[in-house]
């Protein structure tokens, strides 16, 4: 048992760093953590210009807030540890780490997929997630408690055509995160995952359903969605809760929002 209970502030003295908070899923999100009353975010993401454009839209419709943009490239290990030292400087604190950066990717079967692509797959999709994981657990761990949710998809529980490696990828995502809830529980550290489909009106969404085996592979998939495909904000209400008091005893968990797409 740890010494002391865990740190699990409320939202309004929770300070939230969304990586990929620029769009999608993270946009979303970083809008429902400031509706729930959280008034210090802090953005990661590549593009600056949409960076900016997204901490001008969150301040435009908060105000009050406290949103801070670092240009990142969550592959790249010396700036993942740079933006999280300057939020973490700014804030004083990150209570919540939302890590929604998976890569941009177009399913194709295993036979057609260039072999020299499968190692920039798996590390492209993998890889940004569990680094910024590592670079925060210190600081969460020192302050007695916090919330890390990694953003993977339901590639990694259910065996798709086209989805081999990227399956890989999102699996090691999942275990990634199951074995940090595990071992930072006793720091007071939660770590749980959130595994979509597809998801309306996003990038990826956009990307999949271009053309080609891909469009028929998620047409299909959307097909079995009788509840609806989720949409961003579907997503952003599960891990505005993963983030708060209200999941203070829920770690380690691989949780799936897809309309009914599929069960695991």
């Amino acid at each position: 048992m740890p010494a002391h209970a865990p740190l699990v502030r409320d939202y309004p003295e929770s300070a939230v760093l969304i990586a990929g908070g620029t769009s999608g899923v993270g946009l979303a999100s970083a809008f429902g953590f400031l509706a729930a009353g959280v008034r210090r975010i802090g953005l990661l993401a590549r593009n600056a210009e949409r960076g900016n454009a997204a901490r001008q839209a969150l301040r435009d419709r908060h105000p009050e807030a406290e949103v801070v943009f670092v240009p990142t490239d969550a592959g790249d290990l010396d700036q993942v540890n740079a933006a999280i030292g300057e939020v973490h400087s700014a804030f004083g604190a990150i209570d919540v780490l939302v890590n929604s950066v998976t890569a941009t990717y177009r399913p194709e079967l295993l036979h057609r997929t260039p072999p020299a692509d499968l190692a920039k797959i798996l590390t492209g999709q993998a890889l940004p997630p569990m680094q910024l994981t590592r670079a925060v657990l210190p600081l969460m761990r020192e302050q007695g408690g916090g919330s890390i949710v990694n953003i993977a998809s339901d590639a990694a529980k259910v065996p798709t055509p086209g989805e081999a490696v990227l399956g890989a990828a999102m699996a090691a995502i999942v275990m990634f995160s199951r074995v940090a809830a595990i071992e930072a529980k006793r720091d007071g550290v939660r770590v749980n995952a959130v595994t979509p489909s597809l998801i309306a009106g996003t990038l990826t969404a956009e990307n999949v359903l271009r053309d080609g085996f891909s469009k028929s592979l998620f047409e299909k998939a959307a097909a079995q969605a009788h509840l609806g495909v989720a949409e961003p904000e579907d997503l952003a209400s599960l891990i505005v809760f993963l983030g708060g008091p209200g999941a203070a005893k829920l770690t380690g968990q691989a949780i799936s929002v897809n309309g009914g797409i599929s069960a695991g």
